[in-house]
């Protein structure tokens, strides 16, 4: 069955999960780069009413790639590849903090610049202005992901800030495209017996609601941190049992490290996804998870018949022995 699963691009890292995926009851599943393309692409930018120095659409954009130049994440790719497309200036970044699950800030043009979603300013105590959060919730409603930009009020030389200038720079939304075989894949599994579906994510409910729907996902929960997504896991591991997590990125080692079998999509996965995960899938496709479960069946099935095989074999023997 191993050497079956790897002809398909299936690698179990070894027989103990084998066995373990024929008991999966559910399935969790990142968003993104796992239930969607994650090629995602900018669509829109934003600047603020209330941004200083005059900044414009490529200066915001060429500040955000500057900051989201050092992360893997499809959205981070987005910015990046927009911004090399327009071919704008990416300034020299220094001190890079990264967030997982929430923003990265660093010093950019002698400012100490951040860039996340609304749960970071959230968490830091920030009134948005009322212009960029009308923006954010109207990308929102058309199913984008959304990162806001701000400067600190104050400009960085020799470690200290001084209160001079800074501010609100405005925001910029990025979408994606639900993969193909999505739809079929969850179909499929609900059809070999899966009782249910999740999907977790950090983005916003409006977006994951959305993908929940065209996708047939039974489940989802929104806005979750890493390290919020090993808890709803331990939950989903109570009320079924064996549960399968699958995903691809840095976001999501801790939630496969936790689930009963951790799944990585390896052809667009993170190294630490991978080496975290207990079965890799090589060939970007979600059907080999519906596959990789039904063969993991078959073969719990033989052993099953190998054994009751041979034990008829010595009845029979010592049976022909007396």
């Amino acid at each position: 069955a191993i050497a079956n699963g790897a002809r398909r691009g299936i690698l179990y890292k070894g027989g103990a999960y084998l066995e373990r995926m024929a008991e999966v009851k559910a399935v969790a599943f990142d968003k993104t780069g796992t239930l969607t393309q994650g090629k995602m692409k900018l669509t829109d930018i934003y600047v603020s009413k209330t941004n200083p120095d005059n900044v414009t659409e490529s200066s915001l954009l060429a500040l955000s790639a500057a900051l989201e130049g050092r992360s893997e994440h499809p959205i981070a790719k987005a910015v990046v590849n927009e911004a090399n497309v327009r071919q704008v200036q990416i300034p020299a970044m220094t001190h890079f903090v990264s967030m997982p699950g929430r923003g990265v800030h660093a010093k950019t043009e002698g400012y100490l610049t951040w860039i996340g979603g609304f749960r970071m300013f959230e968490e830091h105590g920030e009134t948005i202005p009322e212009d960029v959060m009308e923006a954010k919730e109207r990308f929102e409603k058309e199913g984008k992901t959304v990162l806001i930009v701000h400067r600190e009020l104050g400009r960085s030389e020799n470690e200290g800030i001084h209160e001079d200038d800074g501010g609100w720079l405005g925001c910029i939304a990025v979408a994606d495209v639900i993969r193909d075989d999505a739809t079929k894949a969850i179909a499929e599994l609900k059809g070999i017996g899966i009782v249910a579906t999740v999907m977790l994510t950090g983005d916003n409910p409006v977006v994951a609601a959305n993908i929940a729907k065209q996708t047939g996902i039974d489940e989802y929960y929104a806005n979750l941190l890493p390290e919020q997504k090993v808890e709803v896991l331990r939950a989903l591991q109570t009320k079924y049992g064996t549960v399968a997590m699958v995903g691809d990125g840095v976001n999501d080692a801790p939630a496969l490290a936790t689930a009963s079998i951790g799944i990585a999509m390896g052809a667009a996965g993170t190294d630490v996804a991978m080496e975290t995960a207990d079965v890799v899938l090589m060939g970007d496709t979600l059907m080999n998870i519906p596959y990789a479960i039904r063969l993991s069946k078959q073969a719990r099935r033989i052993v099953w018949q190998n054994i009751l095989f041979s034990l008829s074999v010595i009845v029979l023997l010592v049976g022909a022995t007396f």
